[in-house]
């Protein structure tokens, strides 16, 4: 016999909802297909949302078998024929099976799991498949694991938050993966291996984006900085589309993921906002919070990716839109649960699309490990913490040490300075202990320094547990810095 639990649900009015059609048959949402990931319990006031259509009023029970045992709730659909239920999940693992029960029909979904769920969304970086990545072949062949579940989110604008989507979960394999995002893959895949539980990747993308068409418009509206980021009159025309308005690609392509349960989202993107990177520091924190208050799971972990060095190597220093725009991606930071994969290793002068992708999951995968589930490991290469200045050179101070400082190479390089002029010059930089001294024989008495500040940083300090240091500024100058 199996035991079963069951959790009385509150009607509540969510986005995702599919229009009802006169006297339809219950029908759950898209996202709960066969071969889905549910979001285990996280606390022990976890409860997952499954939700869909059916005739109003019409009584609806979901259940999920697992084992012997089962879990379920009752509920019924409000006057709009709306219904959303909420159960407690068992812990992760699977194939279970749901059965979502209306008074007409009866739904069955196999090959359900439960475990960890990631959204991953951006612009290009994330939305090249994993076949034009480096050793595409290799990895396509080792890439089948029933415990890692793929969906892709169509290309959708809208004016307005839509409630359909049309793609369902698919098992992870050589057959599935080419076409679905490299970097989401490689982090789906290390973590897998690292935590032993199924894990969903929900990828939402489109290259070539700016960060205010993925936000909100109550969010954009709210803030004097971003409320002309929204068009008075948004144009949508879905022959020639325009991703690049303020809030289309959120309305399209995240509002119906809300309110699926997720553990977390991660994010790369931010080469279509560079040269508005004062904007940006206002922007992605912004849209972060944005989505954290439309999912109300709370602060969930968000990870996201600094640019890659991209762009003609400049041997003087120089002061860049890119520079500045991973600044800002540094700057988001200081949100909780929040954190950064540094690439300086594995970009390209000419392509904007670097084909090394696995380095990137693979740091993505770190942060999540680490902020998400609590291990006790290095997510991140050194970053800058304090500096002062004494007898004519500066002494940098950092956290995410981990075992220590290192300098891939003869000599660490990417370091400038500065005196109160504000004139840069090319320094030399050495380790001591836990810190970096950094001198000019042209600089008598430092002001600022700076790391990587470049569109191709050529950098090469790292913590021994093998995490490239972020490119930073000590200084707040507002303006491009003299040249010599």
């Amino acid at each position: 016999m199996r035991s079963r639990i069951v959790i009385t649900a509150l009607l509540v009015g969510v986005a995702g909802w599919y229009v009802p059609l006169s006297r339809a048959d219950v029908k759950p949402h898209a996202l709960f297909t066969d071969g889905l990931v549910l979001q285990r319990q996280q606390d022990p006031k976890t409860h997952v949302p499954v939700w869909g259509t059916a005739d109003p009023d019409e009584p609806i029970s979901v259940s999920i078998a697992y084992g012997r045992d089962e879990v379920g709730s009752k509920t019924k659909a409000d006057q709009e024929g709306k219904w959303r239920v909420k159960i407690v999940l068992p812990k992760a693992g699977g194939p279970y099976t749901m059965t979502i029960r209306g008074d007409k029909n009866e739904i069955t979904l196999k090959d359900v799991y439960v475990g960890d769920v990631w959204i991953c969304s951006g612009q290009s970086n994330m939305e090249m498949g994993l076949g034009a990545c480096a050793d595409a072949t290799k990895h396509k062949e080792a890439s089948k694991n029933p415990k890692i579940r793929l969906f892709t989110v169509p290309h959708k604008i809208s004016a307005e938050p839509v409630k359909e989507i049309n793609s369902k979960w698919v098992e992870c394999g050589p057959e599935t993966v080419g076409g679905f995002s490299g970097v989401a893959y490689f982090f789906g895949r290390d973590l897998q291996k690292a935590l032993d539980v199924p894990i969903g990747l929900i990828h939402t993308s489109w290259g070539g984006t700016v960060a205010e068409a993925w936000t909100p418009k109550g969010a954009l509206n709210a803030d004097p900085k971003l409320k002309g980021l929204i068009p008075a009159d948004i144009k949508i025309d879905d022959k020639k589309p325009n991703p690049n308005q303020g809030t289309v690609l959120y309305n399209g392509m995240i509002a119906p993921l809300i309110p699926y349960g997720i553990k977390g989202a991660i994010w790369y993107q931010g080469e279509s906002n560079a040269g508005r990177a004062e904007q940006y520091e206002t922007l992605f924190p912004t849209m972060i919070k944005s989505w954290r208050k439309d999912w109300n799971q709370g602060e969930f972990p968000f990870f996201f990716v600094q640019l890659a060095p991209f762009m003609k190597i400049e041997k003087d220093p120089t002061d860049t839109p890119w520079a500045r725009l991973r600044e800002a991606q540094r700057l988001t930071l200081k949100l909780d649960k929040t954190g950064m994969a540094v690439i300086t290793d594995v970009g390209d002068e000419k392509d904007i699309h670097p084909k090394q992708k696995e380095p990137v999951g693979a740091r993505l995968a770190l942060a999540a490990r680490a902020i998400a589930n609590g291990e006790k490991i290095e997510y991140s290469g050194p970053t800058f913490d304090s500096v002062k200045v004494a007898d004519g050179k500066a002494i940098l101070a950092f956290k995410h040490l981990g075992g220590g400082l290192v300098a891939k190479g003869d000599a660490l390089t990417g370091f400038t300075i500065a005196g109160d002029d504000k004139v840069f010059y090319n320094a030399e930089a050495m380790i001591q202990g836990d810190t970096i001294v950094v001198s000019s024989s042209q600089v008598a008495k430092p002001v600022a320094v700076r790391f990587g500040w470049a569109n191709y940083p050529v950098v090469n300090l790292w913590n021994k547990e093998g995490l490239p240091a972020s490119p930073f500024r000590t200084d707040d100058w507002p303006v491009e810095a003299k040249k010599k």
